[in-house]
């Protein structure tokens, strides 16, 4: 059943929200406060500052109704849509528990595809192999980065650029197909899909799983795309491996890359970065020259973000071409980073 003492008396969702917040006393409120958006909370403070005043039973009805959602949302994080459903009928009743996942699905947008998050990647690969190559491009951008990159790797090497390229191309998918997609693969779970239109894949999509993948499955994708979608290729090689990734690379690679990098770059390069970033390039420097690019830092005062970006970009340039040529490795997760 809805919650009547909300819907029935009329309240909106901005409404409840407000003597939620009112209800939660003006300390908690204000640690909410901090997760909102500039336009929330100007809207929210409109609506607190127009209540006048909050009966028990609303209160509790709208307490209520924010538990359940909290309760939900726990139940379908540790075991998904079907275990929540199934521990909310028994706590609230089939129609009560229904009601509080459809306003929670709608708010939250729950992905499409859970069942095939939670499937074995070795029994997806079988599942999904013969698709085509479009099919599997929509399945994989749900996935997980390292669940679609063991797929992607496991696919023959003629499919695996055409759907690295379908994945970075994509960029809103209709709901009636994503549910006529799910049907095939789980019809449970069609009538759970968020109606509003879904933003998946692009550049950012495979950019991930190809960071995952093995060096050989991503060298043969993006020298395939450089062929195919030049363009494509050189958007995708920018985003693969940003400044900030050489904590990936041991002590050894670190110091083998600083060779090849003008200490003028080094020093743009490390104006506008993570504390991190720079005690790892430090310690694989000489004091003295470490003492030297510290002292230009400071002395060289504010800088353009873009000239920092261009020369961290000349830094990635030479990482990347140190692994190509096979004197350092970058530590993927694939099998590739296993050295004997």
């Amino acid at each position: 059943m809805p919650n009547t003492a909300t819907s029935e008396m009329g309240f909106k969702g901005v409404q409840r929200a407000a003597i939620l917040l009112i209800s939660l006393g003006p300390e908690r409120s204000a640690g909410i406060f901090k997760h909102l958006k500039e336009e929330e909370i100007e809207e929210m403070t409109l609506e607190i500052a127009n209540i006048r005043s909050v009966t028990p039973q609303v209160k509790e009805a709208v307490i209520t109704e924010f538990y359940e959602l909290c309760l939900a949302q726990q139940y379908i994080a540790e075991g998904g849509i079907g275990y929540a459903k199934d521990l909310l009928e028994k706590a609230l009743g089939s129609e009560k528990a229904m009601d509080v996942i459809g306003k929670l699905t709608a708010s939250l947008q729950v992905k499409p595809f859970e069942f095939v998050r939670k499937t074995d990647a070795t029994q997806l690969i079988n599942f999904i192999q013969d698709e085509h190559p479009q099919t599997i491009a929509l399945i994989l951008s749900y996935l997980a980065p390292g669940q679609a990159a063991l797929v992607m790797s496991a696919l023959p090497p003629e499919r695996q650029a055409d759907v690295a390229r379908r994945i970075a191309v994509m960029d809103r998918t209709s709901p009636d197909i994503i549910k006529e997609v799910e049907k095939v693969l789980e019809s449970k779970l069609a009538s759970l899909v968020n109606q509003d239109y879904t933003i998946i894949g692009g550049v950012d999509a495979v950019v991930e799983i190809l960071n995952t993948v093995d060096r050989g499955t991503e060298r043969h994708i993006m020298e395939t795309l450089e062929v195919e979608a030049p363009e494509l290729a050189e958007e995708i090689r920018k985003k693969m491996f940003v400044f900030e990734d050489i904590l990936l690379l041991d002590d050894r690679a670190i110091q083998r890359v600083l060779r090849d990098v003008e200490n003028n770059d080094l020093t743009m390069a490390m104006k506008s970065t993570k504390d991190e970033v720079k005690e790892a390039i430090f310690n694989n420097m000489s004091k003295r020259l470490a003492v030297m690019i510290k002292e230009d830092m400071d002395f060289m005062g504010p800088v353009r973000m873009k000239d920092v970006e261009e020369a961290q970009q000349k830094i990635v340039n030479v990482i990347r071409k140190l692994e190509d040529s096979g004197e350092i490795v970058i530590s993927r997760g694939g099998g590739d980073e296993i050295v004997v």
